[in-house]
């Protein structure tokens, strides 16, 4: 018989291995990351700057479920360390651009070799790490629907 409280056990919740695979795998990033002087916020902030060039804060945000009071300070550090610039829209004072410096660039060339130090530490096939990203996908679509309303 299922007692009434099982549902409140930590091994009957998927937020409790999501939580701690997302912690597990930021820990697993910190020593090529320290190698390149970038903790995983900016590097994945660096991810998308080098697929964009420029892009305007609000879809950065976006892009990386950040919100702007993390994401400020995360762009301030990154500017101070000369990867990106932050400069009002010309066309719209209201937007606040982020563009990626020529030193910014050159940090790309660094950091080619993460992805595959990582593929390394997960011990996924690749069939199995693409139905995690299909699956992984399909709860933060669910999440942002939610949100949304």
């Amino acid at each position: 018989m299922q007692n009434k409280y099982d549902a409140l056990k930590l091994d009957n919740q998927i937020c409790f291995p999501l939580y701690a695979c997302s912690k597990e795998i930021v820990r697993m990033y910190k020593p090529f990351l320290d190698d390149i002087d970038l903790t995983y916020t900016q590097y994945i902030t660096m991810m998308v700057m080098w697929e964009t060039e420029e892009i305007n804060v609000k879809s950065l945000g976006e892009r990386l479920y950040l919100d702007s009071g993390t994401l400020t300070p995360l762009l301030k550090k990154l500017e101070t360390k000369g990867y990106v610039v932050r400069n009002r829209s010309k066309t719209d004072e209201r937007n606040l651009l982020v563009t990626l410096t020529d030193k910014g660039r050159e940090l790309k060339k660094k950091a080619i070799c993460i992805p595959e130090k990582m593929a390394g530490c997960v011990h996924l096939t690749r069939d199995e790490a693409f139905e995690l990203y299909r699956l992984l996908h399909k709860v933060l679509s669910a999440a942002e629907d939610e949100k949304n309303g």
